[in-house]
Protein backbone atom coordinates (compact mmCIF):
# COMPACT_ATOMS: atom_id res chain seq x y z
CA UNK A 1 0.00 0.00 0.00
CA UNK A 2 0.96 3.77 -1.01
CA UNK A 3 2.22 5.73 1.48
CA UNK A 4 0.09 8.91 1.60
CA UNK A 5 2.87 12.12 1.89
CA UNK A 6 0.79 14.97 0.26
CA UNK A 7 -0.16 16.15 3.14
CA UNK A 8 -0.64 19.98 4.13
CA UNK A 9 -2.02 21.56 7.38
CA UNK A 10 -3.22 24.16 4.71
CA UNK A 11 -4.43 22.06 2.16
CA UNK A 12 -7.88 22.48 1.19
CA UNK A 13 -8.69 19.51 3.16
CA UNK A 14 -7.09 21.29 6.23
CA UNK A 15 -7.25 24.30 8.08
CA UNK A 16 -7.49 26.52 4.98
CA UNK A 17 -10.74 24.23 4.32
CA UNK A 18 -12.31 24.51 6.96
CA UNK A 19 -12.10 28.17 6.99
CA UNK A 20 -13.24 28.42 4.11
CA UNK A 21 -16.78 26.42 4.71
CA UNK A 22 -17.06 28.99 8.14
CA UNK A 23 -16.64 32.35 6.09
CA UNK A 24 -18.93 30.62 3.22
CA UNK A 25 -21.10 30.04 5.78
CA UNK A 26 -20.97 33.56 7.39
CA UNK A 27 -21.24 34.66 3.97
CA UNK A 28 -24.56 33.36 3.61
CA UNK A 29 -25.71 34.11 6.87
CA UNK A 30 -25.06 38.16 6.38
CA UNK A 31 -26.75 37.88 3.15
CA UNK A 32 -30.04 36.28 4.20
CA UNK A 33 -29.63 38.38 7.61
CA UNK A 34 -29.63 42.04 5.25
CA UNK A 35 -32.84 40.60 3.40
CA UNK A 36 -34.70 39.90 6.17
CA UNK A 37 -33.93 43.36 7.41
CA UNK A 38 -34.89 45.04 4.10
CA UNK A 39 -38.30 42.99 3.93
CA UNK A 40 -39.05 44.11 7.66
CA UNK A 41 -38.59 47.85 6.77
CA UNK A 42 -40.50 47.47 3.81
CA UNK A 43 -43.41 46.13 5.99
CA UNK A 44 -43.05 48.38 8.40
CA UNK A 45 -43.25 51.35 5.64
CA UNK A 46 -46.13 49.93 3.82
CA UNK A 47 -47.93 47.50 5.60
CA UNK A 48 -50.91 44.80 4.63
CA UNK A 49 -53.85 46.85 4.01
CA UNK A 50 -57.07 44.82 4.04
CA UNK A 51 -59.20 46.96 2.97
CA UNK A 52 -60.28 45.27 -0.39
CA UNK A 53 -61.40 41.97 1.65
CA UNK A 54 -63.32 44.01 4.07
CA UNK A 55 -66.17 44.25 1.40
CA UNK A 56 -67.92 40.64 0.37
CA UNK A 57 -68.60 42.20 -2.96
CA UNK A 58 -64.86 41.62 -4.22
CA UNK A 59 -64.36 38.44 -3.04
CA UNK A 60 -64.83 35.53 -5.76
CA UNK A 61 -66.89 33.06 -4.98
CA UNK A 62 -67.24 29.66 -6.56
CA UNK A 63 -70.65 28.37 -5.00
CA UNK A 64 -73.31 30.39 -3.09
CA UNK A 65 -72.75 27.03 -0.15
CA UNK A 66 -68.83 28.40 -0.07
CA UNK A 67 -70.47 32.46 0.99
CA UNK A 68 -72.58 30.49 3.59
CA UNK A 69 -70.35 28.33 4.76
CA UNK A 70 -67.24 30.96 5.33
CA UNK A 71 -69.47 34.21 6.42
CA UNK A 72 -71.95 32.73 9.07
CA UNK A 73 -73.70 35.59 11.46
CA UNK A 74 -73.22 35.15 15.23
CA UNK A 75 -76.26 34.47 17.25
CA UNK A 76 -76.48 37.54 20.30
Amino acid sequence: MAENTNRSVFGFHGVFGILISIVGLLFIWAVLMSQAVVVQQAAAKKPYDPAPLRDIKNLKMRSVDNKNFAFQKKDN
